[in-house]
């Protein structure tokens, strides 16, 4: 009875034996077709078929590089001006503007000529108002008087325009032609002819507080030939 149960534990331990050498031989191999173990994707962010085409599971790092200018952004400094004064004051329209500025323009060295300070006060601040006030003043006071007409405008362009804090600041220049002839006391002329057209270049910047409820632009600063 002994030697039976040897026998038998003798006989299950090569049938073990062979069953595990036949599978070694099937599965402890590489046949070189085996497909590559799988990698992490979560911090590449390869997808399976990239991961499969890669040659290591080396992660590249974020490169620090300073973005690429908007194309939407204007080169031009007028034009990067004109923007930034748009996306302050929504209301803001360039054609607009520039017909105001004309407008004013023509009200401005008319009122100017003819001395109408009333008519100036609301278009000037104050320093510039000042200023053409003192000139009027001078007029009135040597008894000079302005015939002026004014013919119209050759040219009108902005030059410059910049957002500064709350101010918005639009400088344009004007081309325009008028006909001055000022005379003294006794009429007789002193400045200008009041049969030529001239033809006269001024440079005037504008101002106007962009979150102010008031929609006018107010004239800050003046370059040029007045009459």
């Amino acid at each position: 009875m002994p030697n039976s149960q040897f026998f038998d534990i003798l006989l299950f331990a090569v049938v073990a034996g062979v069953i595990l050498f036949r599978l070694y031989t099937v599965l402890g191999r590489r046949t070189g077709n085996e497909r590559p173990p799988p990698e992490s994707y979560r911090l590449t962010g390869r997808t399976p078929a990239d991961a499969a085409a890669a040659k290591d599971n080396v992660v590249p790092l974020p490169v620090s590089a300073r973005p690429a200018p908007s194309q939407d952004t204007p080169s031009d400094p007028v034009a990067r001006g004109l923007m930034d004064i748009k996306l302050a004051d929504r209301s803001f329209e360039t054609d607009h503007f520039l017909s105001g500025a004309r407008s004013a323009y023509e009200l401005i060295v008319t009122a100017f000529a003819r001395g109408e300070r009333a008519q100036l006060k609301p278009l000037l601040n104050d320093e510039v108002f000042a200023a053409f006030g003192q000139v009027i003043g001078g007029r009135e006071q040597r008894k000079e008087s302005v015939a002026f007409t004014f013919v119209g405008f050759k040219d009108v362009k902005i030059v410059h325009a910049a957002l500064k804090g709350r101010s918005a600041e639009i400088t344009v220049a004007f081309g325009s032609q008028f006909i001055s002839a000022t005379t003294d006391a006794k009429a007789s002329v002193i400045e200008g002819d009041s049969k030529t057209v001239r033809d006269v270049t001024d440079v005037w910047t504008f101002a106007r507080d962009v979150r102010s409820r008031d929609p006018n632009w107010l004239l800050v600063a003046t370059s040029g030939d007045l009459p």
